[in-house]
């Protein structure tokens, strides 16, 4: 928006005086210029004829002039070829009027022949018994239906506008269906799996070949993919094809937008969100990240990949930072390409060893956090170890597979009597041009027929259809990923980044709050004036630090100092936050969940991260108390 700054400063009203721009008339022409052009004028005169004769105005002769500066015979040839196709364009013109008109009159014609005859009286059978039905005889005029082919009417027929569904489940039903399905009651519970790690670690390839495994991707469409991608010279990426779908991503070889997919295990419906690991797409990756309750870390075994992907500035350190902040509590850590090493298990062991510290010193209790060695372009140890591949890992692993140690997440709890909250992550238009959002249902349930408010915005839409896995649902309860097909609302009014909630309980919007911060990695301190981007869900926000309030302990949350001049990495602080621009921003996508967000400083040339989330015990509005 800054680019067109200087241009909305401008004053019109000073800038154009009298004088100040010239409407290209004849009297900015010079006495030699206007005497060329009048010349001109009437030879083509002469040769053309007149404006009755040619259809030629004065004014069309003399822009033509003026276009190829005053040349006589280029403007005639110009203006002769427009002359013969307007000729013709009349001629084609009439010829159709006098088809149509000449059509019309045997259809009269005919109409009133047929209705001169006296009907035909319907003979009856004499001999073998007919089979079928007689056919009617018409009680329309047949010129009625000729001329109303003939689309002559001047009134227009309007569609008529398909009335918005009305709910047909009564809600305190739908919440005692939730409740079943989240009590176990229901045949799988479904959780969101993110798949993070550093850019070529394997993710998408691992999850097309697990897809595969599971029977989710049919030996047709591996072939293809196999077909194609060798075609391109990317062999080795035809797995990651299945998740990989546009062009861009299949020519350049690296996942740049959130891919979804999903699978079942024997007691867990898994929705995957494959998400970039280029430290380019990292907004794609935090929106993937903010809809997932578990998350599965690929790392790459290889010597010296691995140790890329987690020293300084790699995005194994960055995306385990990043998930965390954003509540996930539950990681799997898939090691991949092992028979790139042998399948050597002090290199195993040394991952394991590496990665553990840090799991802990980033908030993951050890009790949830599971690894496991995988193979993902032989499918070693992704649903089985069968076969000679696995032969070296069967000599010193013996632990559970990579489905079963996903068939073991538990999903968090879901808060079904909050009021809705539905963060748009993505708009499109379906084939039957339905306005349809697709997002993670974070609290509440929504149904068919459901009006809903658009925030930021007065706008409100009604929920035509809910759809998951081109599967149309009745509803859709929190944690869910689906797709809502809405009506009654203009496009132009959501955008991602919106929410969706009830008219009768708005999200508030804030310009401005007080949050509890921790500090990850930052290159140059924290001061109050630091300008930041504030992430969230799909949303990104620019905002600056109006404030530091205070350093905390970051275990007890005791202040240790007032009103500190900057703020330092592993360490706690109280900030006064104010939106830029004066952006109003949901604050609460759910009020018992806590709302946890990403700030990313800006100028230094390297992103720092810093997460916070909302305290419950808010009082005010348009101010907010926020903690870890």
């Amino acid at each position: 928006m800054s680019r067109h700054r200087d241009v909305r400063n401008i004053n019109v009203a000073d800038e154009l005086d009298d004088g100040a721009v010239s409407d290209g008339g004849e009297e900015d022409l010079s006495p030699q210029e206007y005497e060329q052009l009048m010349s001109g004028l009437d030879h083509i005169r002469a040769t053309v004829g007149s404006q009755e004769q040619s259809g030629l105005s004065d004014k069309e002769i003399k822009d033509t002039l003026y276009h190829y500066f005053f040349n006589v015979e280029q403007s005639i040839n110009y203006l002769l070829e427009a002359q013969t196709r307007k000729i013709a364009a009349r001629e084609r013109k009439a010829a159709k009027e006098r088809e149509k008109a000449e059509k019309l009159a045997q259809q009269k014609k005919a109409a009133e022949a047929s209705a001169k005859l006296p009907p035909a009286k319907p003979k009856k059978a004499t001999g073998a018994k007919l089979s079928g039905a007689s056919t009617p005889v018409r009680s329309t005029d047949i010129r009625q239906l000729d001329l109303a082919g003939l689309n002559l009417d001047d009134e227009t027929v309007l569609p008529i506008d398909e009335p918005p569904p009305k709910i047909t489940v009564a809600r305190e039903k739908v919440l005692e269906e939730a409740r079943k399905q989240l009590e176990g009651n229901a045949d799988k519970k479904t959780v969101s799996l993110v798949v993070i790690g550093h850019v070529d670690a394997g993710k998408s390839t691992l999850m097309g070949r697990l897809l595969y495994e599971l029977g989710r991707v049919d030996d047709k469409t591996r072939k293809a993919h196999e077909r194609a991608s060798s075609k391109i010279g990317k062999s080795s990426f035809s797995w990651a094809w299945e998740l990989d779908g546009t062009t861009e991503e299949r020519e350049r070889g690296i996942t740049m937008d959130i891919a979804l997919q999903s699978f079942a295990t024997p007691r867990r419906q898994i929705t995957i969100l494959d998400a970039p690991g280029h430290r380019d797409f990292i907004p794609n990756m935090i929106s993937g990240a903010s809809q997932a309750d578990c998350a599965l870390l690929v790392v790459d075994a290889a010597v010296g990949e691995f140790e890329a992907g987690f020293e300084r500035g790699g995005q194994t350190r960055e995306h385990l930072l990043l998930v965390r902040s954003l509540g996930v509590s539950q990681v799997v850590i898939a090691i991949n390409k092992l028979d790139q090493v042998q399948w050597s298990q002090a290199r195993y062991k040394e991952i394991c060893k590496l990665l553990r510290p840090f799991l802990i010193q980033s908030g993951f209790h050890p009790s949830k956090t599971k690894f496991v060695p995988v193979g993902a372009m032989a499918g070693v140890n992704l649903v089985a170890r069968d076969g000679d591949e696995a032969q070296a890992l069967n000599a010193w692993y013996s632990g559970p597979t990579l489905c079963d140690l996903l068939d073991e997440l538990e999903p968090p709890t879901r808060d079904l009597d909050a009021p809705l909250r539905f963060p748009v992550a993505n708009v499109f238009r379906t084939p039957s041009s339905v306005i349809a959002v697709s997002g993670r249902v974070c609290g509440g349930l929504v149904q068919v027929g459901e009006r809903l408010r658009i925030v930021p915005g007065d706008e409100t839409a009604v929920v035509k259809a809910i759809e998951s896995e081109e599967e149309r649902l009745e509803w859709a309860a929190a944690g869910s990923n689906v797709t809502l097909h809405l009506t009654a609302v203009d496009p132009r009014h959501i955008t991602i980044g919106s929410v969706l909630c009830p008219p009768t309980d708005v999200v508030p919007l804030v310009t401005s709050f007080t949050a509890r911060i921790i500090v990850f990695d930052i290159q140059v301190p924290i001061t109050a004036g630091t300008s930041v981007e504030l992430f969230h869900h799909s949303r990104d926000v620019p905002a600056s630090i109006s404030k530091l309030l205070a350093t905390l302990d970051r275990a007890s949350g005791t202040v240790l100092r007032k009103n500190p001049r900057s703020g330092e990495k592993h360490v706690g602080r109280g900030a006064n936050y104010t939106s830029q621009h004066n952006r109003f921003w949901p604050y609460s996508p759910s009020t018992t969940d806590p709302l946890r967000a990403i700030l990313c400083q800006q100028g230094n040339g390297e992103d720092s991260h810093s997460s916070w989330r909302r305290d419950n015990r808010s009082r005010y509005r348009n101010r907010i108390e926020l903690s870890l």
